[in-house]
């Protein structure tokens, strides 16, 4: 393959990887409005590093957050990955699980959290956050469920954010037919038209809501 195709093939990927990132943006921008709150946030786990790091972020921190990175094991979102479990905590000062040092870095200090794991094919693959929801919306049976359809939606989106970014290494490392034709089966798989779905669904109920 020529120098051309290759450069025109990691363009393309490229592109994917925005598509991803901004559905994962779409993602937080619902929730955080869906469920009244303060900010909300997708963390990524890097495996290798042993690290969580801010994807995409809504509200407070929203500009400086994106690539901030902090051990997996710390915080609430940290025992979320660990545990695999969501949780609730609405007074986050008599937390010992709450990192306030971490999030003073962050230049935002929450009082409560909704906190989810991200798992994908048994994989887990990060954190969804909703923080300081609005206090009339207290988190029932029905917000949990329509929570857990948030972090379905971003466990696929992470999932194919991932893929992408292996994909572009790979070609920029190979640069065979072969890797390419592997490459673009990877990325049309039916599940990422099934999330972009899921997602305009939420966004109906959003505009319906007149919010």
């Amino acid at each position: 393959m020529s120098d051309e195709h290759d450069a025109a093939a990691a363009g393309v990927l490229g592109g994917d990887e925005d598509t991803y990132r901004a559905l994962l943006q779409s993602i937080v921008d619902v929730a955080r409005a869906i469920f009244g709150a303060e900010a909300s946030s997708v963390f990524l786990y890097d495996e290798d590093a042993d690290e969580l790091v801010f994807e995409a972020v809504s509200g407070q921190g929203g500009d400086t957050l994106i690539g901030t990175r902090f051990p997996s094991s710390t915080g609430i979102a940290g025992f979320a990955l660990v545990t695999r479990q969501p949780l609730v905590v609405d007074d986050l000062s008599n937390d010992p699980r709450f990192s306030r040092e971490r999030a003073a870095s962050t230049g935002y200090v929450p009082n409560g959290i909704v906190a989810s794991p991200l798992l994908h094919d048994e994989r887990a693959l990060g954190v969804l956050s909703v923080l300081d929801r609005a206090p009339d919306r207290p988190f029932g049976v029905a917000e949990l469920e329509l929570l857990s359809r948030f972090s379905t939606q971003a466990a696929i989106g992470l999932d194919l954010l991932l893929r992408a970014r292996r994909a572009r290494s790979a070609l920029a490392g190979e640069g065979s037919a072969a890797l390419v034709a592997r490459i673009a089966s990877l990325l049309e798989e039916d599940e990422g038209d099934e999330g972009i779905q899921l997602l305009e669904a939420l966004e109906r109920v959003l505009a319906s809501r007149g919010r």
